[in-house]
């Protein structure tokens, strides 16, 4: 429950120093935060702002997906593979500082305005990022804890189950946490230059009217909703993992 104080506290800590901001500037360009919940409970109301939220959320989750399961396999068998390592490592450099700008535009030319190019132009962006950090996880494994479940016969499933996961779960949360921190916000951008819908297309619709409080509001509920996912989904997991270091 402490914790919880604590982050409420930091939370109306931060409201008020928003509040205080847009009371000292022009409320066209930092509306107050009551203005922007309002705004953000009406476009609730008449179901526009869940259906665009609804629609990145998908968006997102698609991704998500991708980039990890194609991410994990290839960041693995790099990690335990000096050959593979030798010979595509200069790939994932390569694709690491391509920018997702860059990405999202190639994506487009090639497959068209359409949803799989938004979702292949997301996905790649993110999957060298994870590919890095579990060839780091591949490359800790204790040789030690699989010859262990070699002699006690574990099994294939087994032996992943209970070596070698909980020794890959660090690495896995934290291709997820900072997946999912990067992935909406190339979503963001894909939506804004290719996409009929979503918060990245909203976000651009805004701006062009200049209706600061309506980018505010949708970027707020997304940032919510992204965060109750990290406290109601990474979180617990996280915690349910590490149980066998207590």
């Amino acid at each position: 429950m402490g914790r919880v104080w604590q982050h409420g506290l930091s939370l109306l800590l931060l409201f008020a120093a928003w509040q205080v901001a847009a009371g000292l500037a022009d409320l066209r360009l930092l509306p107050a935060p009551g203005a922007v919940l309002a705004a953000m409970a009406a476009g609730a109301a008449d179901g526009e702002l869940l259906h665009h939220l609804g629609v990145t959320l998908a968006r997102v989750a698609a991704s998500f997906a991708l980039a990890m399961t194609i991410g994990t396999g290839v960041g693995l068998a790099l990690g335990r593979s000096a050959l593979l390592d030798r010979l595509f490592g200069g790939w994932l450099l390569f694709f690491l500082n391509l920018p997702a700008l860059v990405v999202i535009i190639l994506s487009y030319v090639w497959f068209g305005l359409s949803e799989t190019a938004a979702l292949f132009a997301v996905a790649a962006s993110k999957i060298p990022n994870v590919a890095v950090v579990l060839r780091e996880g591949a490359r800790t494994l204790d040789p030690d804890l699989r010859d262990m479940a070699r002699v006690f016969r574990f099994g294939p499933w087994r032996t992943v189950r209970h070596v070698v996961m909980p020794q890959l779960a660090p690495f896995l949360l934290a291709a997820a946490r900072s997946g999912l921190a990067l992935i909406w916000k190339i979503v963001l951008v894909v939506e804004l230059l290719g996409r009929s819908d979503g918060v990245g297309f909203q976000l651009h619709v805004q701006f062009q009217l200049f209706d600061v409080t309506a980018i505010l509001a949708y970027a707020l509920a997304f940032i919510a909703v992204v965060q109750l996912i990290e406290w109601g989904v990474l979180q617990p997991i996280e915690h349910r993992l590490a149980r066998w270091r207590r």
